[in-house]
């Protein structure tokens, strides 16, 4: 009977303990739920919340990608909104796309391009069943080189045109373009710029041309006088004043040459593929 007695306040303990994780995961979850960003409508291909494309460039955007998803199947949907509101832009864009069912049922072959204006922030994300296709890498390419150099211009139509044109291309299989454009933005990248070549051009023809002359004629060339020599078809003459050897006033070496509506996704979902980026 003791023995009892002393086993159920233990029990009672585990009890009230396990109460309390369970409403702390209550709290947790409603927390979480209460700090996500609100989701926006789907309301056509272009959900243009943030009010950053006019109606021209909605309209070109919406008929192309109408055009693409009819020949394809694949559904690419763009989407631009204000703020995360603190929400993380990778998991936010999961919720949207499995909340717009992006892509066909059992294909899971839709595209999401999110933008995010006040955060400056994008993400390309990708149903499963594309992410064979449209890799994280090629996603990050169109990100970068596409969209980046665009927003950062202001022009954000031409970033999401281009990012839109981009993505089709991939989807249809021309891939290796969008790969080799990389590989040429690349290369530009790494080269030197041209002004920066021709000052040192520049620079050592006038510090290295200097030094030749003063030192090498007396050395190379022949003495046809005194402080007079020719070297390299040029005359070069040289003065002595107060003990000590100098150039010519007439500056130190002469050449003797001359002088010259009702849209809705399929029930798609996506697993977290694509890339994302910032601006």
């Amino acid at each position: 009977m003791g023995e009892a007695v002393r086993r159920f306040p233990a029990a009672r303990d585990r009890q009230r303990l396990w109460l309390a994780l369970a409403a702390g995961l209550v709290a947790l979850l409603l927390a979480s739920a209460l700090a996500a960003a609100e989701l926006p409508r789907l309301t056509g291909r272009v959900v243009d919340d943030a009010g950053i494309l006019n109606a021209e460039t909605t309209a070109r955007l919406t008929g192309k990608l109408e055009a693409f998803e009819q020949k394809s199947s694949d559904q690419i949907v763009v989407a631009t909104i204000r703020s995360l509101d603190g929400e993380a832009l990778e998991p936010f864009a999961n919720r949207l796309f499995r909340a717009w069912g992006l892509g066909q049922a059992g294909e899971d072959n839709g595209v999401l391009l999110l933008v995010a204006l006040d955060d400056r922030k994008m993400r390309i994300e990708v149903g499963y069943g594309l992410e064979g296709t449209l890799t994280d890498l090629h996603s990050k390419l169109i990100i970068e080189n596409t969209m980046v150099p665009a927003f950062r211009a202001g022009d954000y139509a031409a970033g999401i045109d281009g990012a839109v044109d981009d993505i089709i291309m991939v989807l249809e299989g021309n891939a290796a373009e969008l790969e080799a454009r990389a590989r040429r933005s690349q290369q530009q990248d790494d080269s030197i710029p041209w002004p920066t070549i021709l000052f040192f051009i520049v620079w050592g023809t006038f510090f290295f041309g200097g030094f030749a002359m003063a030192l090498l004629p007396p050395i190379f060339g022949r003495k046809i006088g005194p402080g007079q020599y020719e070297w390299l078809g040029m005359k070069v003459n040289y003065k002595k004043s107060s003990g000590r050897s100098g150039r010519s006033s007439s500056g130190g070496w002469s050449s003797g040459g001359s002088s010259g509506g009702g849209f809705s996704g399929g029930g798609g979902s996506s697993g977290g593929g694509g890339a994302s980026g910032s601006w």
